[in-house]
């Protein structure tokens, strides 16, 4: 097994030749890493990775949720349980499934990124299957209980300039201090997620409210404390060195409630009243509200739409979030977003970072809406997008509306750290081929191509995120 050169490149010899040349230019680059959800604890601790279970399983639902819809049970693959069912312990036995299975992956970019791990970062070149996988189990957990595969070692290895993690509004932020506090020169920042706080018709966000009064030492027990808190915490998230926040939320409705109503939906909240209307009305003004502080603070604000989460209602209760039964869901941003743009969108202090699940909306809405409005950026092809074909298509539906640089770089935001540099390799590549057949065809010029490939790699990121 090993990994062609000139993978993802565009069989035309001359573009292939351009796209080797753009991307021999940036492939070398620090990674801007500034969306995602490696927890800052495992580089705090700094401890070895258990096992190859741990590390590429467990936390990375692209893949159970893959052998999920082949009928494997998501016990079988060690997936804790809220209801103490009893689940596979033994990670060889996992990793024997996993490896049994492997060939369902197979043109996913999850296959190209555990192909690039493997090879590249681990030294595996025999390509997982039932046979071999217990042995390529033992050459990974020899791997890891090298110095050089710990986790502040990898950070360095994959040439990691900055790592955003993503940490509810009422964290403590404990590991991001101890980090500050250990004299490692890596870096890495906290990102603020008030979601547990704002989807008011969830079971435990009585509970939230409570973690946040304890956090900001008063109680929260009206409205206008509850903003008063989650400003708090923002500016205790700028002391720790954030620069951003995130929402992620079905729908990007926008609407500002009177002091009244927004009152009248939180006390209802707190006695477990609020309804569905009440959940989209508050959740429409809090986002109003986060675009107001971000002109305040400055934090860039980022909101990942389109997502219809825990769609498998059984497994949420049984397993809870984050799980892959997350499905993408039909969008709209022109009317959503003209109340914010409208106020915001041409005010020089907000920066508003879009995501979205729905690719139909790229060229019909989203391109041109960031093609006017100074405030907003196009964030990078997500989630289930984040692929070959998906970040194509992102590209081939905004360039010529929006043009590149009303986009934001790359954004990784994933949940297995040994994948961080896979996945960018994966874009800078897909961008030069990109880049290289505009060039071919006349349409940006070469020297523009090269400027652009180390702005879509690297610098963009860092002055969308103030980095």
């Amino acid at each position: 097994m090993h990994l062609n050169p000139d993978r993802f490149f565009d069989s035309d010899p001359e573009i292939r030749s351009l796209a080797r040349e753009l991307y021999g230019s940036v492939k070398n680059l620090p990674i801007i890493s500034p969306h995602g959800h490696v927890e800052a604890k495992i580089l705090a601790e700094d401890l070895p990775f258990p096992n190859p279970t741990a590390m590429f399983i467990l936390p990375d639902h692209y893949i159970y949720r893959l052998l999920y819809s082949q009928g494997i049970a998501l016990e079988s693959l060690g997936i804790a349980t809220f209801d103490g069912t009893p689940v596979e312990t033994d990670h060889r036995k996992i990793w024997q499934i996993f490896a049994d299975n492997y060939y369902l992956f197979a043109g996913t970019p999850t296959s190209l990124w555990l192909t690039h791990e493997l090879i590249e970062v681990f030294g595996v070149n025999e390509k997982l299957n039932s046979k071999n996988a217990m042995a390529i189990y033992d050459h990974l957990q020899n791997q890891l209980q090298k110095p050089e595969f710990r986790p502040r070692a990898l950070y360095e290895r994959f040439n990691i300039e900055v790592l955003t993690s993503t940490d509810g509004a009422a964290d403590s932020l404990e590991y991001h201090r101890q980090l500050r506090e250990s004299g490692w020169k890596g870096r890495v920042i906290p990102c603020f997620r008030p979601d547990a706080l704002v989807n008011i018709t969830e079971s435990g966000w009585r509970q939230e409210i409570e973690a946040l009064s304890r956090a900001v030492g008063f109680e929260v027990n009206t409205y206008q404390k509850f903003i008063e808190a989650i400003e708090n915490r923002r500016e205790f998230f700028k002391s720790m060195d954030a620069v951003s926040t995130d929402q992620g939320i079905e729908s990007a409705y926008a609407h500002r409630l009177s002091l009244k109503d927004a009152e009248a939906i939180f006390q209802r909240a707190l006695i477990g009243r609020a309804d569905a209307e009440d959940n989209r009305q508050f959740t429409a003004n809090m986002i109003m509200e986060m675009a107001r502080m971000s002109v305040v603070d400055g934090l860039v604000m980022q909101i990942h739409i389109g997502s219809k989460r825990n769609h498998h209602q059984r497994n949420y209760r049984r397993f809870g979030l984050n799980t892959g039964a997350d499905i993408p869901i039909t969008s709209e941003f022109t009317v959503n977003l003209q109340e914010l743009l409208n106020e915001y969108g041409d005010d020089p202090r907000l920066t508003l970072v879009v995501f979205t699940l729905d690719e139909t909306t790229y060229a019909r809405e989203l391109a041109p809406l960031a093609g006017y409005y100074p405030a907003m950026k196009l964030g990078a092809a997500w989630w289930f997008h984040d692929s070959i074909q998906g970040m194509i298509r992102f590209r081939e539906m905004v360039t010529e509306t929006a043009g590149f640089y009303n986009t934001v770089g790359f954004t990784d935001d994933t949940r297995s750290f040994p994948s961080i540099p896979a996945r960018h390799d994966l874009c800078r590549r897909v961008d030069a081929n990109f880049l290289a057949g505009l060039t071919v065809r006349h349409i940006i010029e070469r020297d523009e191509a090269q400027v652009l490939i180390k702005a879509l790699a690297y610098d963009l990121a860092k002055k969308t995120y103030k980095l």
